[in-house]
C-alpha cells in the first residue's frame, strides 16, 4: 500500500529536480528551440473510461480528414479548434491491465491496481525531465468529489518518479494557491502561507536531529522522509526568489476557494492554478486527474447527482450524463488553449509549443481489458505532430509507443518506453514511435 513515507519520497521527486529562479520562461523558451520540439505538455486524465464513440465523428472509420466532420456532441466544444485536433483510436493497454483503473499504469505503461505501488517512472515524470528545466518539473492536480478532496487533500495513484516512489495530486485548491503563490498573498492568505512555512522548517530541522538514533537499516529510509521536507522548503524558497514574476499570472483568489458551492468550483480554480503554473513558467509539465486516478468522482455542480463508482456502469454514447461530463472536460481543454494562445512565445503563443494529451486512465471502459484506449491530442509543436485528422489503428501497438513518441520528440533517444523485449514481442508489433502521430 502506499504510505505517507513514500508520499514524502515522492514529493521529494517532484521537486528535486528543481532549478534555480533563472529558468523562467524566456530563458527555457531558448533552449528549446534549439533543440526543437515541445516546449511542455498537459495531460488531461478522466476516469471511468473514454468511450471512443463520444469523440470520433459518425460514419467514420479509417484514416480521415476533420475538416468537412462534425464532432459528437460530447466534444463540440472543440469544434473551432479541429485542425489543432488529432483524434487517435485503436492503441492499447492490455498488459497494463486496467479492469477499474490501470492507476500508474495508465501513464507507465504496465500492469497497475488499486493500492498497488507504481513499477516505474511515468510518462508524465520523465518528460518532465527532458524538458526544458522549470522551478517545479512537475505538478499533478486531481479532481473528486468535495468530500474526497477535503478530507484527500493529497492523492498519489496516476504519476511516478520511479518503482514505488508516487507523485502525489493536489486536490484543495488553498493548499495548492499558498504553496505556489503563498509568498505573494497578503492578508489571511500570507499569514496562513508564514505559518506554515515556519511549521515545515521547524519539523525538517527536528526530523533531521532525531534521525540519528535511528538503526542503520531504517537510516535511508528516513533520510528520504527528511529530504521530502527539504525539497518542500527549497521550492517555496525558489519561488519566493522570482515573486515579482509570478505576480502577473497568480489567478484571483474569490469564494469559490473557500465557500464552494459545488466540486466544480474546485475543479475549476484547480485547472486555473495548474495552467498558470504553465504560463508563469513554474513547470513543464501538468497532469489533471479528474477522478483522480481512481473510479470515483463527482459533478454536482454540472446538475449531475450521480456520482463515483455507478457512472462507470452506464454506457456514455448518447447517454446526457456523460455528455455533460465530457462537454465539462472539452470547455476545461478550450480554456486551457485560450490561455496558452494568449501569452506570447517567439513568434507566436505558447499553445503553439504545447501537447495536449487527453485520455482516460481507464482505456475506453471502466470494466474493460484495454483492448481499445482512445486519445486526443492537441496542439502540433511547431508542426511535428498531424492535427485535423482522425487516425485508425489496428490495435497492435501499446500506449507505450504513445509515449515513445512524445519522449523521441523531447529529444530523448529511445525504441520503448517501459516496456522490455519480452513484454514487446507478446504486446507490440512494432518498434520506435507511432509514425502515424508525426507529421
Amino acid at each position: 500500500m502506499i504510505n505517507r513515507r513514500n508520499m514524502l519520497q515522492g514529493m521529494a521527486a517532484g521537486v528535486g529536480a528543481a532549478v534555480g529562479a533563472s529558468m523562467l520562461p524566456n530563458q527555457a523558451s531558448a533552449a528549446s528551440s534549439a533543440r526543437g520540439g515541445p516546449k511542455r505538455i498537459i495531460f488531461f486524465m478522466q476516469n471511468q473510461g473514454f468511450d471512443p464513440a463520444t469523440c470520433i465523428p459518425k460514419g467514420m472509420t479509417s484514416n480521415s480528414s476533420l475538416a468537412k466532420a462534425k464532432l459528437p456532441e460530447p466534444i463540440e466544444a472543440l469544434e473551432p479548434y479541429k485542425e489543432r485536433l488529432h483524434i487517435i483510436n485503436g492503441l492499447h493497454g492490455v498488459h497494463t491491465s486496467p479492469s477499474h483503473s490501470a492507476f500508474f499504469g495508465a501513464l507507465g505503461g504496465y500492469r497497475g491496481s488499486d493500492g498497488v505501488p507504481p513499477s516505474a517512472s511515468t510518462i508524465d515524470y520523465e518528460l518532465s525531465k527532458a524538458l526544458p528545466q522549470t522551478l517545479l518539473p512537475h505538478l499533478c492536480i486531481g479532481m473528486d468529489s468535495i468530500e474526497n478532496m477535503t478530507t484527500k487533500p493529497t492523492i498519489a495513484n496516476l504519476s511516478a518518479s520511479g518503482a514505488g516512489q508516487p507523485i502525489f495530486m493536489h486536490s484543495n485548491p488553498n493548499h495548492l494557491y499558498q504553496m505556489l503563490y503563498g509568498g505573494i498573498s497578503s492578508g489571511d492568505i500570507r499569514l496562513q502561507h508564514e505559518a506554515r512555512s515556519n511549521v515545515m522548517n521547524q519539523i525538517e530541522k527536528l526530523a533531521a536531529a532525531k534521525g540519528y538514533a535511528l538503526p542503520s537499516t531504517d537510516q535511508q529510509r528516513y533520510d528520504q522522509f527528511v529530504q521530502g521536507f527539504k525539497d518542500t522548503n527549497g521550492l517555496r524558497e525558489r519561488l519566493d526568489t522570482v515573486s515579482g514574476h509570478l505576480r502577473k499570472f497568480a489567478p484571483e483568489v474569490d469564494e469559490r476557494y473557500t465557500k464552494p458551492e459545488f466540486e466544480t468550483d474546485w475543479h475549476d480554480v484547480l485547472l486555473d492554478l495548474g495552467v498558470s503554473a504553465i504560463t508563469s513558467g513554474i513547470t513543464n509539465t501538468l497532469t489533471i486527474g479528474s477522478g483522480r486516478g481512481e473510479i470515483f468522482g463527482a459533478w454536482k455542480g454540472l446538475g449531475i447527482e450521480q456520482q463515483g463508482h455507478n457512472l462507470g456502469h452506464m454506457k456514455q454514447p448518447d447517454n446526457p450524463i456523460w455528455i455533460k461530463i465530457r462537454q465539462y472536460n472539452s470547455r476545461m481543454l478550450v480554456r486551457i488553449m485560450e490561455t496558452l494562445d494568449s501569452v506570447p512565445e517567439g513568434s507566436g503563443s505558447m499553445m503553439d509549443n504545447t501537447l495536449i494529451v487527453y485520455t482516460s486512465n481507464n482505456a475506453n471502459a471502466q470494466h474493460t481489458n484495454g483492448a481499445n484506449w482512445p486519445v486526443m491530442l492537441l496542439g502540433n509543436c511547431g508542426g511535428i505532430f498531424k492535427t485535423g485528422c482522425f487516425t485508425q489503428l489496428d490495435g497492435k501497438r501499446p500506449i507505450n509507443a504513445l509515449y515513445t513518441t512524445l519522449l523521441q520528440t523531447a529529444g530523448q533517444n529511445i525504441d520503448r518506453f517501459n516496456m522490455n523485449d519480452k513484454l514487446a514481442k507478446k504486446f507490440d508489433a512494432g518498434n520506435g514511435p507511432l509514425a502515424e502521430v508525426l507529421a
